[in-house]
């Protein structure tokens, strides 16, 4: 049995609450066990610099873990941010932009904002799940503004974590799962079967293709539970 009861291919419980905030255009809370992630869309009437003049838009993200959310103070980022949210932030970056027409933007940039308030495992996975959900609200305001003609995405997204923990291979992994893993693997997949990003990593030890197998079937199996939460939120786009 895992540290929290759940089987080895069992999904901690996940909650979204639309709507988490009054201002921007698309807001949400993601919870997935105790790791809790706010993640907002902003919509700005200018395109990034290098789409000016082609009638394209942008989508851009920044993450960062708060003060509270882990049990040693995390420093907040002044003036530098440090390499791993830098990293993070542009995995949520292309893995938003991988499903997103830009020509049907117009010259405009959504900003997706991610912040960590609660990490247990997970959170940059956790944050593009819910990011997914912010920026597809906020296209649908778009459209209701009559800013775009209707809503530019071609699929879904959501990403998971899997790994291999004292030889077993298990999804979706807490903390302390994710400190004792032999390895480790981040996974990015639309709702067609895609996979847009794999981060995977020896960490103890190298691992085979077979257990490589093994690993994306689990990831598949949790980001299609994931894109089934996703959509009961947003509808059918």
């Amino acid at each position: 049995m895992r540290i929290d009861g759940r089987s080895n291919d069992r999904i901690r419980p996940v909650k979204i609450t639309n709507n988490y905030l009054m201002s921007p255009q698309g807001s949400v809370l993601i919870e997935m066990g105790n790791t809790k992630v706010i993640c907002t869309a902003s919509v700005e009437d200018t395109t990034a610099k290098h789409l000016v003049g082609t009638g394209k838009g942008w989508i851009t993200a920044e993450y960062a873990m708060l003060p509270g959310s882990t049990g040693t103070r995390k420093k907040r980022d002044r003036g530098k941010t440090d390499g791993r949210s830098v990293e993070i932030q542009r995995l949520i970056g292309r893995a938003l932009r991988s499903v997103a027409d830009m020509s049907k933007l117009g010259e405009r940039t959504i900003w997706i904002d991610c912040d960590v308030i609660q990490a247990d495992g997970g959170t940059r996975t956790a944050s593009i799940t819910g990011a997914f959900v912010a920026m597809a609200e906020a296209m649908k305001w778009m459209k209701k503004e009559g800013m775009i003609d209707e809503i530019p995405l071609t699929g879904f997204v959501s990403a998971i974590s899997v790994g291999i923990v004292e030889d077993e291979k298990i999804l979706d992994l807490c903390y302390k799962e994710d400190s004792n893993a032999m390895v480790d693997m981040n996974v990015v997949m639309t709702d067609k079967g895609e996979y847009i990003e794999i981060q995977g990593t020896g960490e103890e030890r190298p691992f085979q293709a077979e257990e490589l197998s093994e690993l994306l079937a689990l990831a598949a199996k949790g980001c299609g539970e994931l894109h089934k939460i996703q959509k009961e939120i947003t509808g059918e786009l």
